[in-house]
Order: C-alpha cells, then sequence, then structure tokens
C-alpha cells in the first residue's frame, strides 16, 4: 500500500450538509415613518393644493395679456393675441406711481408706528403687574371681534374733528387701529420667551425700565418684530375700506383704492386692473421671498420657552 493511499484512510470522511436557501430579513419601519402608499397619497394631496393655490395668479397673468377689456368672457382667444400692451398703458397713462408713492407711506408708516406701538405694549405686558393689565389686553383682542363697517363712521367724525381726513397721518393712525391689537398679542407671547434674567442684569447694571427694553430686551426680539412689522406691512399695503374713506384726493390714492378707477358704473376695464394686479405682486412677492427664512425664525422662535 502506497503512503498517499495510506494517509488518504485515515482522513475521516467529511458529510455533506445540505445547502439552505438565505431568509429574507423583513425590514423593521421606524417610528413615523411612512409607507409607500401614505407618501404616494400625501404628495399627491400636495400637488392638488399647489395647483389649487396657483391657479388664480396664473388665471390673473393670462388675463393680463388680452388686449381688450372683454377677452375675460372669451379667454380661449387671448393666447393667439397676447400682449403687453396693458402694462405699458398702465404705466404711462395712469396714476400707478402716484399711487406706489402713496402706498410705500401709508404702508411703511403703518409699519413703524404700530409696531412701535405693539412693542411697547407687549413687553410692559410681558414683564410688568399694573392694575387692569390682564383687562386690557383681553380689551384688545376684543377690538377685533367689530367689523370694519362698524368702526368706519365714528371714526369718520372723530377724524374729521381733528382735521385729519384726506391725510397720510390719518389714514396710518386708523389702519394702527387694526394692526396694534393683533401685534401686541404677538410680541406679549415672543417676550415671554426672553427669560427674566436679563431684566434683572439691566437693572443691576442700572439701567432703567425703557432702556432696558431698548438696549437689552429688543435686539432679543428682532424675529418676532420681523413677523410684526411684515403683517403689518401687508395689511397696510392691502387695505381697502379705510383708504377709499378717509383718502378723497386722486392723487393720494393707494394701490386698492387706484384699482377701483378701472370700474365705473357703466364700465369695467377688467384688463387693465389684471394688469396693474399684477404688477403690484411683483415688489410684494420679492418681498416676501427675501424674508421668508427670517419670518420662519420669529414664528418658531415665539412659540417656545426658554
Amino acid at each position: 500500500m502506497s503512503t498517499t493511499t495510506a494517509a488518504a484512510s485515515k482522513v475521516p470522511a467529511q458529510r455533506s450538509t445540505p445547502q439552505t436557501a438565505p431568509t429574507k430579513v423583513r425590514r423593521v419601519r421606524r417610528r413615523g415613518e411612512r409607507g409607500p402608499l401614505a407618501t404616494a397619497l400625501s404628495h399627491g394631496v400636495l400637488a392638488v393644493a399647489s395647483l389649487i393655490a396657483l391657479f388664480p395668479i396664473v388665471w390673473l397673468v393670462y388675463l393680463s395679456a388680452g388686449p381688450d377689456k372683454d377677452d375675460y368672457l372669451h379667454p380661449g382667444g387671448i393666447a393667439g393675441k397676447a400682449t403687453l400692451d396693458n402694462y405699458a398703458y398702465v404705466l404711462q397713462h395712469t396714476g400707478f406711481f402716484d399711487w406706489m408713492k402713496s402706498t410705500l407711506v401709508v404702508a411703511l408708516g403703518t409699519t413703524l408706528v404700530g409696531v412701535l406701538f405693539a412693542a411697547t405694549t407687549g413687553y410692559a405686558v410681558s414683564r410688568m403687574r399694573f392694575p387692569g393689565y390682564r383687562p386690557l389686553m383681553w380689551v384688545l383682542l376684543l377690538t377685533q371681534a367689530f367689523p370694519i363697517a362698524v368702526l368706519i363712521v365714528p371714526m369718520y367724525e372723530i377724524f374729521s374733528e381733528l382735521g385729519l381726513i384726506d391725510s397720510y397721518l390719518g389714514l396710518i393712525l386708523v389702519n394702527c387701529t387694526t394692526i396694534v391689537p393683533y401685534c401686541t398679542w404677538l410680541m406679549k407671547g415672543y417676550f415671554d420667551t426672553v427669560p427674566v434674567d436679563i431684566d434683572e442684569a439691566g437693572r443691576i447694571d442700572g439701567l432703567s425700565p425703557f432702556g432696558t427694553f431698548w438696549r437689552l430686551i429688543l435686539p432679543l426680539a428682532k424675529p418676532g418684530i420681523a413677523v410684526a412689522a411684515f403683517y403689518a406691512f401687508i395689511t397696510a399695503f392691502a387695505e381697502v375700506a379705510f383708504a377709499s374713506t378717509f383718502l378723497l384726493d386722486d392723487s393720494k390714492y393707494t394701490f386698492a383704492v387706484g384699482l377701483q378707477s378701472f370700474i365705473s358704473e357703466h364700465d369695467a376695464q377688467w384688463n387693465l386692473m389684471a394688469a396693474t394686479a399684477v404688477l403690484i405682486a411683483i415688489p410684494v412677492t420679492a418681498f416676501f421671498y427675501l424674508v421668508q427664512k427670517h419670518l420662519v425664525t420669529g414664528l418658531t422662535a415665539g412659540g417656545t420657552k426658554g
């Protein structure tokens, strides 16, 4: 017997084991994770909501390209004769730039005065405990329950006695009556999130209550002030009822009142109105796009305690 055969006989025979198929591990869905069906459904709902939100804007731009005032009755024919003549007419033959000047004066003035009053009032109610501070906030909230139609007549009488009819100052003060209550609640909620230790540190350093507010608290409240300022600006920018009642001179009309000049008793120039509305929306949209991050920061910061 050869050496190779003897060595081979000493090695025990290995048993062959059957090959088992690998088992498929089931993926465990984490908490809060949505399945494919739920994701597709949510995306579909968001897509439909986006179309609904964008349709009025697209339709307005489409109507503004119609050369005739009655094209809105037959919108299918606008595509074949679309033009930019409506925009040229609005810029050259209307008081568009006068309306822009008046709107900016009123909107910026309302923002400055309204936010100043709202910030000081909100800080006082948040930090100071004077008699009637709780009823004061509820009274401010109660003023929002009255419709504008009820408030116009008494306000007109008051401002007429003060000689503020047909003036920018009168319209700014009237707009503040609706802006200050809401912004006060907004700023009060934000000031509640600022630690009281900062006020105490200011008093230790010898600052007065107003000095503490102006030099310490106000810089920390910039996100909340940005939200209040944006709300005040947009509200005053688009306000119609007060502006059409308290402004009498054509040269002082705001955009909201100027748009009404395209509608008369027997005629309505919808194409020019649509073009003007698009021109008005461009700067507001651009401004909102630039400050949207700061607005989100202010809204979320005011909703947390710390």
